[in-house]
Order: C-alpha cells, then structure tokens, then sequence
C-alpha cells in the first residue's frame, strides 16, 4: 500500500486578507485545512474540542485557538461573525447496528455535524453577503452519498449536511458566496485508525489486512487519502477558478462510489 507525501500549500491561491474557520481543527483533515489556509494568505480561527490541539494549531499557523464543544454551546455565532471562509469538518464517528444505537449518541452527532454547521454558517451569512464574497465549504464524506451498515447517525449527519449545503448554495450563489460538500472516501485519521483498530480485532486479522480487504474493498485506488489532499480541494474551491463551482458534492475517493 502506497502513501504520499504533499505539502501544504495550494499554488496560485491567495486568501490575503481572509479570514477563515476551521471546525475540528486540531488534528486530520481539520489540521490539513488549517495549514493550508495559512499557507495561502488567511487568518485561521482553530476551533477543536481539545483546547491543546487548538492551540497548537494557531500557533504554527500565527492564529487564533478556540477550544468549543460544538454540541453544547449557545453562542455559536460569535466565532463566525466575521468569517470569509467557513470550513464545517469537526465529526465523530460510533458504529453500531440500529437497534443498538444510543439514542443520546445520535443526538450529539447531528449536533455537532449538522446544528453547529447551521448556526456557524447563520451567522456569517450577512457579513459575507455585505462582502459579496464567502465560501462555505462542508467536510462530508462518502456516507453522505452512500450509507452503510452500522453507521446510522454518522450517514444521518452526512445526509443532512449536504441538504443544508445546497440549501446555502441556492441563497448565496447571487450574493457572491458558495457552499459545497467534500466528500473523501476513508483518510489517515485518527478516527480512521481507530476504525482499522476495532475491526482488526472484532474480525482477528492484521491491520494491513483491515484496510485492504475492508476499507479500500470498493476503491479503485488502493491506499488511504492523507488529509494534506482534502485539504488542497477545499482551498481550491476558496479560490476564483473555483467561484462557480457552487452546490456540489465533490467525491474524492479514488472511485468508492463510482461503483
């Protein structure tokens, strides 16, 4: 199995002057988005359930740390008031068949993947439209155009995201501002990792064996996403190449739902 190696930044992007928020921030995808929001001009707001994560964040980018739980706090809007760019990324993922879900897990994930991107977005909505620029750009994933089994409140908060995105996408398109819906396949994570961990040992197979005969079984391209691609993706649509690319859900999962 095949790994890359990308930098950061994205060519040809300038974000001077913007600034942009990052949700789940401290590690992943979220550090990989922050990085290269950095790298390409924007003032990066980190925001993370781990306070020290966060912080480390904002300190190798020279911006802002905020350690919020975004399935409990009241004022959202205070942290995207002033945002250019909204990247909603922060999730958590539980398995388990339906029957056996708890009903207060699924509660807490639509809060974090689905009310907190809506009352972050709410928020930033007029002083974009008062800009007559914004970009709002939704970590979703490939459950959010695909289910699977066992994973009822992650597809439910991936589903609705991408209703919401598109719902945006409608009412800011005429006021200068895009919203749209990445969609990686399964990414070296530590939410992954933990994923390879579990199956390995409910199934009693090595780790190797996890990610090849489980995880990539329907991806063309035989090796996990780094989060540094999805990153370079979500700066690009931040760009003007990108300013009519509106209300899209971008797959990039080296085929997963092509087939």
């Amino acid at each position: 199995m095949t790994t890359v190696d990308l930098a950061p930044e994205v060519h040809g992007v300038d974000l001077t002057g913007r600034t942009a928020l990052v949700t789940g921030a401290a590690s992943g995808i979220g550090r990989a988005c922050a990085l290269a929001l950095a790298a390409a001009g924007a003032r990066v707001r980190a925001v993370d359930l781990d306070e020290a994560g966060a912080a480390e964040v904002a300190a190798a980018v020279g911006g802002e740390g905020r350690a919020v739980d975004l399935a409990a706090a009241d004022d959202l809007g205070a942290l995207a008031r002033d945002a250019d760019i909204i990247v909603n990324n922060a999730g958590f993922q539980v398995v388990r068949p339906v029957e056996e879900f708890p009903p207060e897990v699924f509660r807490r994930m639509l809060a974090v993947m689905v009310e907190a991107p809506f009352r972050l977005v709410r928020a930033a909505l007029p002083g974009m439209y008062l800009r007559g620029w914004g970009r709002v750009v939704n970590i979703s994933s490939v459950h959010g155009l695909r289910a699977s089994a066992f994973k009822a409140g992650y597809v439910s908060a991936k589903h609705a995201l991408e209703g919401f995105s598109k719902v945006v996408a409608v009412e800011g398109g005429p006021r200068g501002v895009t919203s749209n819906c990445v969609n990686p396949g399964y990414v070296r994570t530590a939410l992954v990792e933990r994923q390879i961990a579990e199956q390995a040992a409910a199934h009693a197979i090595a780790r190797e064996q996890v990610v090849e005969q489980v995880l990539l079984a329907r991806s063309a391209t035989k090796r996990l996403i780094e989060p540094a691609e999805v990153a370079a993706l979500v700066v690009y649509l931040c760009s003007p190449q990108a300013s009519f690319i509106n209300g899209a859900s971008l797959a990039i999962d080296g085929a997963w739902t092509a087939q």
